[in-house]
């Protein structure tokens, strides 16, 4: 059994609970918080463990395998440090950092220390993203003709979201909060991209995040990328990711979704293979234990947070 800790108790720390505690290899020995209702009331919903307001204290008291950072993006760098000083084995949320020269950090600290270091991008593991990186692969669209990112939110932060920092400048947005799971896998699917031009539209208020942006990104052997993301607009939430080649289309919609055709023919939903869903703890485990796994890494990480600052930069 393997004993984890979770540091970052607001909306995203939450999600992973249950499956830390309904997984048969993990057990959550500690928690900690810098809001002490939180860490009390978490800790005594998962049996009076210890809760902590300090990490280096827990990390000092508390023997470790895993630690689980799900604080916001700005203490990313300093509290994954601290816990690779202690030579523990990391997850952290995405972005990996809040900087270029913060994920480089964390990436390069990450190897030489020698531990296992992975990342939070749901989509690696669900059967609609994956079905579409298999069909991609299994030559459905043909040879690649464009990607076009599309991400339209009526509102910004959404109404499960509203917290201090989601709608900030220094470390929220759209782009931030869900361009970086497209770019994770825009890179891992298709390749290396890079950044050609960019528009970017921000309120009056210098504190808020961006409300719209326009970039056209290559891949390596040119074929285009175009990110079109707008907030505070009429209609629904549309987050879509199209491949176009020469002999269809395809697109994951809203996540999980599939929809694609052949060319001259229409726009039809598309079954997930249900047989290719996994879990990101199932994943850690078999790491931990020293199995083949498919980790998201900090190098990966980095790559991502690369284009994500290329992309939301003033």
């Amino acid at each position: 059994m393997f004993k984890v800790a979770i540091i970052g108790l607001g909306a995203i720390g939450q999600r992973l609970i249950k499956d830390f505690s309904s997984h048969p290899e993990t057990n959550i020995v500690a928690v900690c918080d810098t809001m002490k209702d939180h860490a009390d009331q978490t800790a005594k919903s998962l049996g009076d463990i210890q809760a902590f307001n300090d990490h280096k204290e827990m990390l000092e008291q508390v023997d470790l395998d895993l630690v689980y950072v799900a604080v916001p993006p700005k203490f990313h760098h300093a509290v994954v440090s601290d816990v690779m000083e202690k030579g523990i084995h990391v997850l952290c949320e995405k972005p990996l950092a809040n900087s270029i020269e913060e994920a480089e950090s964390l990436y390069k600290k990450a190897e030489e220390k020698g531990i296992i270091h992975s990342m939070n991008f749901p989509l690696n593991y669900s059967a609609g993203s994956k079905t579409f990186a298999k069909l991609i692969g299994e030559g459905y669209v043909g040879g690649l003709r464009r990607l076009e990112l599309k991400m339209h939110f009526p509102q910004w932060p959404r109404a499960w979201q509203q917290n201090a920092w989601v709608a900030s400048r220094e470390q929220g947005g759209f782009v931030l909060e869900v361009g970086i799971h497209f770019i994770q896998q825009i890179q891992k699917i298709f390749g290396p991209v890079k950044l050609v031009h960019r528009s970017i539209q921000f309120p009056q208020d210098p504190a808020s995040c961006e409300i719209g942006i326009m970039a056209y990104l290559q891949l390596e052997d040119g074929t285009p990328l175009v990110v079109d993301g707008l907030s505070g607009i009429a209609g629904k939430e549309e987050i879509r990711l199209s491949a176009y080649g020469t002999k269809g289309t395809l697109s994951l919609l809203n996540w999980g979704s599939l929809e694609g055709g052949k060319v001259g023919e229409e726009i039809t939903s598309i079954e997930s293979d249900a047989n290719l869903t996994d879990t990101l703890l199932n994943n850690v485990v078999k790491k931990l234990k020293g199995k083949p796994a498919t980790i998201i890494d900090f190098k990966a990480g980095y790559d991502a947070q690369v284009i994500l600052e290329q992309l939301r930069s003033e």
